[in-house]
């Protein structure tokens, strides 16, 4: 039978301190679960938008969908948000590796540190890949 213990109240917003790496772990994994579905649907949306025949392109001779997606990529805000995904899509990956290897058994008494290298390597790949984001030509 389980046991019951008192977790405090709900309001009790002080409790954060008393997280462990597993926690901010899994905490970080839901985040970017959901991040990652959002931008799935936005994505969606923005292709099933950029799809279809505009005369004024096709006069120029560019479809709808190349003209929406280098109008987007010009844009500094937009290439700032595909750095933000990259690091919810590099640490979701890792965690998720992580996990695996936990719910296998390897590495069972080292979570805390694979936790902590799951999220240096993340900083690590998105700060070397700022400039392959960030570089080109805006408007």
């Amino acid at each position: 039978m389980s046991q019951s213990y008192n977790r405090g109240t709900v309001e009790d917003f002080g409790r954060w301190r008393e997280f462990t790496a597993g926690m901010w772990a899994w905490i970080f994994h839901k985040f970017t679960g959901w991040v990652l579905v959002g931008y799935l649907f936005t994505h969606i949306a923005v292709l099933s938008t950029s799809v279809g025949v505009d005369p004024a392109s096709a006069q120029a001779g560019t479809d709808l969908y190349t003209s929406t997606l280098s109008g987007l990529e010009s844009l500094l805000i937009v290439r700032f948000l595909e750095v933000g995904l990259l690091a919810v899509a590099v640490f979701h990956i890792l965690n998720g590796i992580r996990l695996l290897m936990v719910d296998l058994g390897v590495g069972l008494e080292s979570q805390d540190k694979s936790f902590y290298a799951s999220l240096v390597l993340t900083g690590a790949i998105v700060v070397a890949s700022v400039p392959t984001f960030l570089g080109g030509k805006l408007l």
